[in-house]
């Protein structure tokens, strides 16, 4: 005699996507590093491409 009750039911697992918006510090943290990532390396690209002076 087994009863189904609501606490038996498999749970669903939650999307990855859905886990990282609902995460108000993880999306801080790619605020912050995404940006701050992109424009290192585009001050080295910058400074990789100045020609040197004779």
């Amino acid at each position: 005699m087994s009863q189904e009750t609501p606490d038996t039911q498999p749970t669903e697992r939650v999307p990855v996507m859905q886990r990282i918006i609902d995460n108000p510090f993880l999306l801080l943290f790619i605020g912050v590093v995404f940006p701050t990532v992109f424009y290192v390396v585009w001050g080295i690209m910058e400074l990789v491409t100045i020609p040197l002076a004779n």
